[in-house]
């Protein structure tokens, strides 16, 4: 079945091996007769500070067009490095700005907003530096957690799935090529 795929590129440096990742997935799901969309984070214009809830702030042009894509999206992927735990800065500030009140989720008189991004699902493909177990056991894994179930399950997005890949800063290219080719596979199935 047909999919509309928006490839989001969380990493602030646009020629990573995240958009390496990125653009596996592409190949795979062109390969699979989906139709693809993409943003990559460093090439946005946008301010990733949220003043506030409520506050006004400018919403520029580039937020609005990713919220048009993900309003389009059966399927996102978000492909970014765990730093700190976590996510990039950048990406953080994304979410802040594009899942707003109004368009992600919207406020009820009960004690749980209302989900506005049902139907869609999502594959987190995370890459680290930290071995996957370390990562898993003794952290916790922080950042898997707030994408999952703190921002995108928050707003309806499920499933959610994750792929981790690492450690990066180890690995040799024939492993990078590896990875590479797992992608892919991801995106024929547009899993």
């Amino acid at each position: 079945m047909l999919k509309g795929i928006l490839i989001i590129n969380g990493h602030p440096n646009g020629n990573s091996f995240c958009s390496a990742l990125g653009k596996a997935y592409k190949d795979g799901a062109l390969e699979g007769d989906n139709e693809v969309r993409e943003l990559s984070l460093a090439q946005l214009k946008f301010n990733p500070i949220l003043k506030g809830y409520g506050q006004t702030m400018e919403f520029e042009q580039d937020l609005q067009k990713a919220q048009e894509f993900i309003k389009w999206s059966d399927h996102i992927v978000f492909t970014y490095p765990t730093w700190w735990g976590t996510m990039p800065a950048l990406l953080k500030g994304f979410i802040d700005r594009v899942f707003s009140p109004g368009f992600a989720f919207k406020y009820t008189e009960g004690p749980l907003p209302e989900k506005l991004l049902k139907g869609r699902s999502t594959r987190l493909i995370v890459t680290m530096d930290s071995p996957k177990w370390y990562y898993n056991l003794v952290y916790g894994k922080p950042g898997h957690n707030a994408m999952k179930r703190s921002t995108l399950k928050f707003c309806g997005i499920n499933p959610v799935k994750v792929t981790t890949i690492g450690p990066i800063s180890q690995s040799t290219d024939d492993k990078r090529q590896t990875w590479l080719k797992e992608i892919k596979q991801l995106g024929i199935s547009s899993a």
